[in-house]
């Protein structure tokens, strides 16, 4: 009877520790698939950490999956500065900054059919309108630019966006939108850049524009620097201190010269040229954080801000 006992026991002590085992085992071939693989339509798929993977970017608006990748991949043929918040409307593309409730950079591919007039657009049909495809803690609301004394300044440019109503309709998101000086800079310097960027189209077939906030130090009294900003509004939009442009310009024999802009998010004298306002594509990358059109080489750009590359 001894025995049978002892023999029942060591049984029980055997099933336990089996048991224990195997759940072990389970619990961190779980955790290994959650940490290696994403779950879609009920199959496991490897993460591919740090690539710019369509499946990565986040739609704006419903819409069907082939025509909108497609742009996508038209739009960021030469790369993407980062891969934070990626969002893809039907025309451009843009990276949100949740924490400062402005874009990070913004990205369009033109051609002559983007900006040519068509009578089927009206940009005087369009309002502005908070994103919600935006969580409700990071969005801005036209409330926070009321009364502010700054306009709501487009980074993707309405008239960029010709081709379609619903277009130019999505420019007026107010996740496209930061809060610029609206005399002397909104309505004319940043304007007259905008432009320019458009009139490339003359000698180009593709043009390539990323366009994007900055945030840079100044030396104060005491001698230090600081970065300081205003906020405006209850969701504390940030008032960027400077605008930047990046342009890839392609011609039909391949040929890409690249332009770069920096310009102070202030009164500029009309008579300022544009060309003023060139810096060198490095040092927007240093300030902002960004790496523009990173699959591109410099090296086999023809001109760099005019200059030969």
């Amino acid at each position: 009877m001894l025995h049978k006992r002892i023999f029942l026991v060591a049984q029980l002590g055997a099933v336990g520790f089996t048991g224990y085992f195997i759940g072990q085992y389970k619990a961190k071939y779980s955790e290994d698939v959650c940490d290696n693989a994403l779950i879609v339509n009920g199959k496991s798929i490897k993460r591919m950490p740090g690539l710019p993977i369509f499946g990565t970017v986040s739609a704006a608006a419903p819409y069907s999956d082939t025509p909108v990748k497609d742009r996508v991949s038209q739009i960021m043929k030469y790369g993407f500065p980062s891969l934070d918040n990626v969002r893809s409307y039907d025309d451009f593309v843009l990276s949100y900054d949740r924490r400062n409730r402005v874009p990070n950079w913004v990205f369009e591919h033109l051609t002559k059919a983007h900006i040519t007039r068509n009578d089927q657009v009206d940009r005087s049909k369009c309002d502005f309108m908070p994103d919600e495809s935006v969580h409700p803690f990071f969005r801005s609301q036209n409330s926070d630019y009321k009364g502010s004394g700054f306009d709501r300044g487009h980074m993707a440019a309405a008239g960029n966006h010709r081709i379609a109503q619903k277009h130019v309709e999505q420019t007026f998101y107010l996740a496209n939108i930061a809060p610029q000086v609206g005399e002397g800079f909104n309505r004319h310097a940043w304007n007259r850049l905008e432009k320019h960027v458009r009139n490339l189209l003359k000698v180009y077939q593709n043009v390539y524009c990323c366009t994007g906030p900055l945030y840079l130090p100044r030396r104060e009294s005491d001698g230090k620097s600081y970065i300081k900003y205003q906020v405006i509004g209850a969701n504390s939009v940030a008032v960027p201190t400077h605008f930047y442009k990046v342009v890839v310009a392609e011609s039909a024999d391949g040929c890409l010269d690249m332009e770069a802009y920096v310009m102070p998010n202030q009164r500029i004298p009309d008579e300022t040229p544009v060309s003023s306002y060139m810096v060198s594509p490095e040092t927007i990358e240093r300030a902002a954080g960004l790496l523009f059109f990173d699959k591109l080489q410099r090296s086999k750009l023809n001109r760099i801000n005019g200059k030969k590359a």
